[in-house]
């Protein structure tokens, strides 16, 4: 069975397309199953949309549910049309985005930390102005964060956890195993899954998120995986599935997972 779990669409201001036009590029790639997640709106800030060019509108939240809904119904039969979300997660504001998910029929959340310290994890200019001492720190900080995301129960599935590296490659370098094996092990604790992201290959860094030594070892923690694109644009809906795969089979992987009514659901590799 093929799916993609990670895609975007134009509500979120950096993303092309439609929902709809993912969901047809879905079709087109041989998927059985796609699933919207796009930006969740900052639900904790006083305005209703701060940053247009990253995340849609608080007051248009509800419509991105009934619009997902409606093309549910509508492909029913052709392809599974699953409403999820990527969630920023953000400690001190957690119980605003739980409070705002109650009662939406998401069959999956994905919870993805795109700050540190108050700075984006694509920036590439945090790492220009930070003393090399520093950025094992900054390390550890990303994945206590990480770590923290799983504890919180609010999510299925983990989103790019290795991420920082996009416009960084040396972030892979930083030495920091026993915090990100502590966090593995956390993840496998909760029932989490990791996604195997392939928008990598848009970034400095190149292939997918996370590393191949990160599998490894998440394996060896008993973690589940499963895949998203993390399309921006419909063509790369589904991109390089068969890729990640065939790399998981070679770890060891014998199985991946996607999501329906927030239960996971496996399939064999």
């Amino acid at each position: 069975m093929k799916f993609d779990l990670h895609t975007h669409h134009l509500r979120c201001g950096h993303a092309d397309g439609n929902i709809e036009d993912y969901i047809i590029a879905g079709i087109d790639a041989g998927l059985q199953a796609i699933g919207i997640s796009d930006h969740s709106p900052y639900f904790y800030h006083e305005k209703d949309q701060p940053s247009p060019g990253i995340a849609m509108a608080r007051s248009d939240f509800a419509n991105y549910v009934d619009e997902v809904l409606r093309l549910k119904h509508k492909y029913e039969g052709r392809i599974e049309v699953l409403l999820g979300m990527e969630s920023d997660f953000f400690p001190e504001y957690a119980e605003d985005y739980r409070k705002a998910y109650e009662g939406v029929p998401f069959d999956y959340l994905i919870g993805s930390v795109h700050q540190v310290g108050g700075v984006s994890i694509f920036n590439r200019n945090r790492w220009k102005n930070l003393h090399e001492s520093k950025h094992v720190e900054e390390k550890r900080s990303y994945y206590d964060l990480i770590k923290q995301s799983a504890r919180s129960g609010m999510f299925d599935i983990l989103g790019h956890i290795d991420a920082m590296k996009g416009y960084y490659p040396a972030f892979s370098d930083i030495p920091a195993h026993a915090e990100i094996d502590d966090c593995l092990r956390t993840i496998a604790e909760c029932g989490v899954s990791i996604e195997i992201n392939t928008s990598g290959s848009t970034k400095d860094v190149g292939g997918w998120y996370p590393s191949d030594d990160i599998l490894e070892r998440a394996l060896h923690f008993g973690v589940r995986v499963t895949f998203g694109s993390d399309a921006h644009v419909p063509s790369r809906v589904g991109d390089e599935w068969e890729l990640v795969a065939k790399r998981l089979k070679e770890i060891g992987f014998s199985q991946w997972v996607f999501y329906r009514n927030r239960q996971p659901i496996n399939v064999p590799l």
